[in-house]
């Protein structure tokens, strides 16, 4: 099974520390990220990685070579300039039919097999693995009519949400709605693919996850990590 994983960003939000490592290879306890989730997809049965890489990519290949080390391959696909995390796809020239795509700054105990066999089976354009994310707001929130007659007020209300967790199984034939040689972030992909009437489907998940691209999730996982270590190495 084939994975795309999505390691060219600059990783802004954890500067200044992504200012001499890429966010991926930032450590979670004595691991980088990106070598737990390498691990993660080993276990779950991916033996071909491609790693989609741009800002700092020589990093990469020093670190992880030809994947030799970890019993799988592992390719490089360089972006010259910033493709967004869809449009990386129109350079990988050997994609199977399905495939995993995924952000390399994901912490997550979901299996990416069974996320995998559960798009296989149902015959999806995307599926995407979806989380369930609460957003608490510190003001009264005010809802008033044409009129400005007060219509509803809520005091501090705690939204929620199910958000994309960066995780996604794909077919093959997605990769005609990507334009070349420009930007094209997986939001676009996924309207041109509603547009295009090709199914989509969510997969809802309760388990862990953390964003490691968020300095918030970062730091809790690194809190974390020691406790939920051999659910997720």
């Amino acid at each position: 099974m084939q994975a795309i994983l999505l390691v060219g960003g600059k990783g802004t939000r954890l500067l200044p520390y992504t200012a001499v490592f890429p966010k991926s290879l930032m450590p979670i306890g004595d691991l980088p990220i990106l070598e737990v989730v390498v691990r993660q997809l080993r276990r779950e049965g991916f033996s071909r990685l491609v790693f989609a890489v741009g800002h700092q990519h020589e990093m990469f290949r020093a670190f992880f070579g030809d994947g030799g080390k970890w019993g799988l391959s592992i390719t490089y696909s360089l972006e010259d300039e910033p493709l967004g995390t869809a449009g990386p796809l129109r350079l990988i020239p050997e994609l199977d039919e399905n495939f995993l795509m995924l952000n390399g700054d994901v912490l997550t105990d979901l299996s990416f097999g069974e996320l995998y066999r559960l798009h296989c089976a149902g015959g999806h354009a995307a599926t995407i693995a979806t989380a369930r994310r609460q957003v608490a707001i510190d003001y009264g929130t005010l809802e008033f009519d044409a009129a400005s007659r007060l219509v509803s007020y809520r005091e501090k209300p705690v939204l929620a949400y199910h958000v994309s967790m960066g995780v996604y199984a794909l077919s093959r034939s997605v990769v005609e709605l990507v334009p070349e040689k420009r930007r094209f972030d997986f939001p676009e992909l996924v309207a041109a693919l509603l547009a295009a009437g090709r199914r989509v489907y969510c997969h809802r998940y309760d388990g862990y996850w953390r964003d490691i691209g968020r300095g918030e999730d970062y730091a809790r996982a690194i809190e974390e990590f020691e406790e939920m270590r051999e659910r997720l190495v």
